[in-house]
């Protein structure tokens, strides 16, 4: 696994994660129908919360980010964006693990949207998330807190 480390954002992320998003949702938005060049990115703009997204860095470089949203019954895991090339890696394994074990010491659900037939679906499934409900375009699930 690569050297890496996770970081806060801060609000001068924004473009390089809008840009990882258009980057990593590519093939699954134009396999759902759903692809537009500008919105992809403002989407993220619009919802870019520096106070609950951390960036993921590579060597020292910008390569993912990923935010843990509270809520009121669950926090939301969002934006969760990794590149391409490192994908597979076990670094996005290893920075969920840590998430999911800050949630399971809170005793906090964690709750997500995944694209439909985004292969990123089998990662959740592997650290305990299930399916919820689902539409046209989203799978949503849950994970319920783990006891140590």
């Amino acid at each position: 696994m690569a050297d890496w480390r996770i970081r806060p954002a801060t609000p001068a992320d924004v473009e390089a994660v809008a840009e990882l998003r258009a980057v990593v949702l590519r093939a699954d938005l134009e396999r759902l129908g759903r692809y537009d060049e500008q919105r992809v990115r403002q989407r993220l703009r619009d919802g870019f919360d520096p106070a609950h997204t951390r960036v993921i860095e590579v060597d020292g470089a910008f390569a993912g980010c990923v935010a843990l949203r509270p809520a009121a019954d669950a926090h939301w895991l969002e934006h969760f964006y990794l590149a391409p090339r490192l994908q597979g890696s076990g670094i996005g394994s290893a920075v969920l693990r840590g998430l999911l074990e800050r949630c399971d010491r809170d005793g906090i659900p964690v709750r997500l949207n995944v694209l439909r037939g985004s292969p990123a679906r089998r990662l959740y499934e592997r650290h305990g998330f299930t399916r919820e409900t689902e539409d046209a375009v989203d799978v949503f699930m849950v994970r319920g807190p783990r006891a140590g």
